[in-house]
C-alpha cells in the first residue's frame, strides 16, 4: 500500500542518492505528459522539502515548456536492487536558465557541465512510497559517456545553436523559452 509523507525523512533522502536514475514527469494544462530519465550526477537532495537537479541538452525539452504553463513536477526513484521500493516527490518547480540570476550557486551543486540548459529546484509537497514488487532487479554497470563525447566534439556555440534549432519548442508546439 502506497504511504503519504509531508517531507522526506533520512532513510528516504539516502535512497534517493544510492539511485542512478530517476524519472521527471511534468504536464501542461493541455497536450501531452512528459516523462525522461535522467541520470549522472545531475541531482541534490537539500533539505526534507527540496530538491535540486541539473537539466542537460536532450533531443527535447519539454520540463522547460510544462513548467512555463503549469508549475508541477513529480520525481521518482525505483530500487532495482534491493528491497522492492518506489519513491516519488510531488511539487512545485523554480527554473532557472543559464545566465538567469542565481544560476551560478545552483550550478556550484554540480560538476561542471557545458551543456547544463536548466536547474529546477523543487519545492516538495508531498512524498509517497509504493511497494515496487513488480520493479525487476537489474545491475548497474556504469554511467554511458555518450553525452560527455557528443558534448566534448562541440563548442559553447554549437550547444548553443542546437538549443535553437532543437530545444525551443515542446512536442506540442509550446514555447521552452528562447536561448539567451
Amino acid at each position: 500500500m502506497a504511504k503519504k509523507f509531508p517531507e522526506l525523512d533520512a532513510n528516504q533522502r539516502k535512497f534517493i542518492e544510492e539511485q542512478h536514475i530517476f524519472f521527471v514527469g511534468t504536464a501542461a494544462s493541455e497536450g501531452q505528459v512528459n516523462i525522461s530519465p535522467k541520470g549522472m550526477d545531475s541531482l541534490r537532495v537539500l533539505g526534507p522539502n527540496r530538491i535540486v537537479w541539473m537539466n542537460l541538452t536532450g533531443s527535447g525539452n519539454e520540463t522547460a515548456g510544462h513548467l512555463l504553463d503549469a508549475n508541477r513536477m513529480t520525481l521518482m526513484w525505483c530500487s532495482f536492487t534491493t528491497r522492492p521500493l518506489i519513491l516519488r516527490t510531488y511539487g512545485t518547480a523554480h527554473t532557472f536558465h543559464v545566465g538567469d540570476e542565481g544560476w551560478d550557486e545552483q550550478a556550484s551543486l554540480f560538476p561542471v557541465h557545458r551543456s547544463a540548459r536548466q536547474i529546477y529546484d523543487l519545492k516538495v509537497d508531498l512524498v509517497q512510497t509504493s511497494c515496487g514488487y513488480a520493479v525487476p532487479f537489474m545491475d548497474y554497470q556504469s554511467d554511458r559517456d555518450t553525452m560527455q563525447k557528443w558534448v566534448d566534439g562541440k563548442s559553447d556555440d554549437d550547444i548553443r545553436a542546437y538549443w535553437v534549432e532543437k530545444n525551443q519548442q515542446t512536442i506540442d508546439g509550446k514555447p521552452t523559452r528562447p536561448a539567451d
